[in-house]
């Protein structure tokens, strides 16, 4: 640069998010001492509550006492009072829920396993991108007598490496961005609009034609959109453009999952 500053570029980084298909069974996870066991359970959040908590109807954070609003809502959204009187955290559009009965010291233990359900969230088994839409269950654990052995380094790798376990059973997938795009150009070049929008993975959604020009509203991922506006200009000469109306997240093409995952754990140096 002019400044004499060495700028390295690299390629744009899309961000996916990870979730899973199916409910798992109960998987265990035990703390490196070998004194703790934690068991939980992932399946998909249901979809009315994934939507009440995207709407903002629903606050995100950890519930510490009697949320009489929340359990209220959950009610609402068909959830049994039981089960929302179980929530003890609500991050990034997934929750954690407490099942458990009679453990004398989970008080002391649950924001740790809020915690180590957080860091999950964030970094999914997958290829450690963001989780969305995950119900975690912690249906029972064992813990030592002694506060000393069940400190943050047991508990978090033990929740880790359970809710990690179930989450490979529950079939985990990958969804990517995707925008929704108003293109507008003249008629003539609309053939060759088309081609382009199936290049690169879109689909026309809807199309409107007026006198000598036409609007189409299409569906594109994020990740193929890079150059679109170049793109868009030499098939038009000059005369496309397009804007940007929504984004909204899909499940990646079965096929092209594993080689998107195997790229984002070479970006991030993760072993296979």
């Amino acid at each position: 640069t002019e400044k004499g500053v060495d700028v390295i570029a690299s390629k744009p980084i899309v961000v996916y998010r990870e979730t899973i298909t199916k409910a798992s069974g109960v998987h265990e996870g035990r703390s490196p001492n070998k004194h703790n066991i934690f068991f939980l359970q992932v399946e998909p959040l249901e979809d009315a509550v994934y939507e009440a908590i995207k709407a903002g109807e629903i606050p995100e954070g950890r519930i510490k006492k009697k949320d009489e609003a929340l359990w209220k809502t959950l009610a609402a959204l068909g959830v049994s009072n039981e089960e929302a009187r179980q929530y003890r955290d609500i991050y990034r559009d997934c929750v954690l829920l407490d099942k458990t009965r009679g453990i004398v010291h989970i008080g002391e233990v649950i924001d740790m396993v809020c915690d180590a359900f957080e860091q999950v969230v964030d970094a999914g088994p997958l290829a450690r991108e963001p989780c969305m839409k995950l119900k975690v269950s912690l249906m029972d654990c064992k813990l030592h007598e002694d506060a000393i052995h069940r400190g943050p380094a047991q508990v978090y790798p033990a929740v880790r490496d359970a809710i990690r376990a179930a989450s490979e059973e529950a079939v985990p997938v990958l969804f990517e961005p995707l925008q929704l795009l108003q293109i507008e150009a003249p008629t003539k070049y609309m053939g060759e609009v088309t081609k382009l929008i199936q290049s690169k993975r879109g689909q026309l959604l809807n199309i409107e034609q007026e006198a000598e020009h036409f609007s189409a509203r299409v569906k594109l991922p994020v990740a193929e959109m890079f150059g679109l506006a170049s793109d868009l200009r030499g098939c038009t000469e000059g005369r496309g453009n397009f804007s940007i109306v929504d984004q909204i997240f899909a499940r990646v093409p079965k096929e092209l999952q594993p080689k998107i995952v195997a790229s984002i754990k070479s970006r991030k140096g993760i072993e296979s």
